[in-house]
């Protein structure tokens, strides 16, 4: 058999790939990282990412921020996302809005194919709360002030295509009511829309627990019912919306990680798994069940798949609803 400096170099490819790979994983990151955020300070994802930071950071020996990039409904984040280096040193940590934003929005970027869906970071309930000015104090009283007055009820988001926004429109469907929706102005961040409903501008909306507890128990708003299918802890007193009457609703807000499509597998696989060992830590465990929630466990490829499914589900929503993309 004769050997050529081609065969020779043929056959080495697989190596150097491997070497490669290898040097890959283990230089990786080898500068500093930024993780950005689409609902504004003080949101779900802003005090998750900057929980997350100090503990990648340690991991790492590296700087990890934290950039708030609201507007748009969350999708001003993503869409700056898309147009930076996919080399896995802008990371985005979004909720359940990245897998639903395709159903209700008009992009310049597509969720599913221009986003690697990295891990699932925690799951929480959303709390359905009202202003004091709606006169409301149960799920049951905010229905029937609906069906007296059809339309009149205004109700307040973080923007089509949102979980809040999707999940207050699954509410409406099932319990046979209309109301009017307020959509936010294009640089809202959360705290702008809860205002809107402590003031009276708005009737009602669904908030994630993590950020609307204190609200809650300073008496700001008033808690009707948890979107999940449990009481949680954090609220033991208040009723799930489905033990309230609207049978079968459950719809919880779900957190996690994306980077940008074509960013290296390795790094990816690295990503997902350095994720995975600091969201099993006990600080970061207490942590979640302070903020109440729950800790979600999946690989990378079973993630992918679930938003996915999540990204089907809102769709059909808002076929049910008749809602068109803006």
């Amino acid at each position: 058999m004769r050997i050529t400096l081609r065969s020779i170099a043929i056959m080495a490819l697989p190596v150097l790939g491997c070497a490669r790979t290898t040097t890959l994983t283990q230089s990786y990151p080898d500068k500093p990282v930024r993780i950005i955020e689409p609902f504004g300070a003080g949101g779900g994802p802003d005090l998750l990412a900057r929980a997350l930071a100090p503990k990648l950071s340690e991991m790492w020996g590296q700087l990890v921020t934290v950039e708030n990039y609201p507007g748009a409904g969350a999708t001003a984040a993503p869409a700056r996302v898309a147009t930076l280096p996919a080399d896995g040193y802008t990371l985005l940590v979004s909720t359940s809005a990245q897998a639903y934003s395709a159903a209700l929005k008009n992009l310049s970027y597509d969720p599913l194919k221009d986003f690697i869906a990295v891990a699932p970071l925690t799951s929480q309930p959303y709390v359905l709360v009202a202003g004091k000015a709606a006169g409301v104090t149960t799920v049951g009283e905010l229905i029937a002030a609906a069906k007296a007055k059809p339309g009149a009820l205004k109700f307040g988001s973080t923007g089509a295509g949102t979980g809040s926004h999707l999940g207050i429109v699954q509410f409406n469907l099932r319990a046979g009511i209309e109301a009017m929706d307020v959509p936010p102005q294009p640089t809202d961040a959360i705290a702008d829309i809860l205002a809107g409903v402590i003031a009276g501008r708005t009737a009602y909306m669904i908030a994630p627990m993590s950020i609307i507890l204190p609200l809650i128990r300073d008496g700001k708003l008033v808690a009707l019912g948890v979107t999940a299918a449990r009481r949680s802890t954090l609220l033991p007193d208040v009723p799930t919306i489905a033990e309230a009457g609207v049978a079968g609703f459950n719809f919880p807000i779900w957190y996690g990680m994306w980077v940008r499509a074509g960013t290296p597998a390795v790094v990816v696989d690295k990503l997902a798994k350095d994720l995975a060992r600091v969201l099993a830590g006990r600080d970061m465990r207490d942590w979640i069940d302070k903020h109440g929630g729950e800790p979600m466990s999946m690989s990378q490829a079973d993630f992918t798949r679930f938003v996915q499914s999540e990204s089907e589900s809102a769709a059909r929503l808002t076929k049910a609803a008749g809602i068109k993309p803006q």
